[in-house]
């Protein structure tokens, strides 16, 4: 299989973001005296977008518009401030994306989370490589799993979506790269079990960033 393009998502593919996503969510639980979480818990609490981690994260009788509105409110101000306290890049991420930089692999990156956010993280983790495009939640296109947005991604980085591999972690990502026609790779260092990736349209599950290389050969 050879991939003129590889789009990924960010949290729990590209950087583990989990600590930091869950430290801000407590923070918020505990000033609106709610219970908080273990940060296995929110691995299955993320990959909707915020909006719909914080109405996961509140008990179920307070999960009205009017409490997950004003929780997302505090949760956005919390994480645009401490947004890469513990969040760093997976080991062996760094070392991949030097070598599809090498061999002139376009790269893009779709993410659920906020576009401001979804900026202002890869601004300062991918700094070192160029990615065609970096796309978060945006109100232009509905979210991952609908292919919308990746779909543009494909049309602006000017490569057809046959030839585009899709790594992500979660049944979100597999879904969304089967909707728009990429390749599915799940990454299997991520949030989610090996199975859900499976069975969310995953064609492999790599266990290290670096064997994606093998699929591009």
């Amino acid at each position: 299989m050879i991939f003129s393009a590889v789009i990924f998502d960010l949290d729990g593919t590209l950087a583990n973001t989990l600590e930091d996503i869950a430290d801000n969510m407590n923070s918020v639980l505990v000033e609106k005296g709610f219970p908080v979480h273990s940060y296995g818990d929110y691995c299955f609490f993320v990959g909707n977008g915020l909006k719909n981690l914080v109405a996961r994260s509140l008990p179920e009788s307070e999960r009205t518009d009017e409490m997950i509105d004003s929780c997302y409110a505090r949760m956005l101000e919390e994480y645009s401030k401490n947004y890469i306290n513990k969040t760093r890049l997976y080991d062996g991420i760094p070392e991949l994306l030097d070598i599809l930089s090498d061999r002139d692999v376009k790269m893009a990156v779709l993410s659920n989370k906020d576009n401001v956010l979804t900026q202002k993280i890869c601004s300062e983790l991918l700094c070192g490589w160029k990615f065609a495009a970096v796309l978060g939640a945006d109100a232009r296109f509905q979210r991952k799993p609908n292919p919308e947005s990746a779909l543009y991604l494909a049309e602006h980085i000017g490569v057809a979506p046959a030839d585009i591999s899709y790594l992500g972690d979660s049944d979100v990502d597999m879904k969304t790269a089967v909707a728009a026609g990429f390749y599915p790779v799940g990454a299997g260092w991520g949030f989610r079990p090996k199975q859900e990736l499976l069975e969310n349209g995953a064609k492999i599950v790599i266990e290290h960033p670096l064997e994606l290389i093998k699929l591009l050969k």
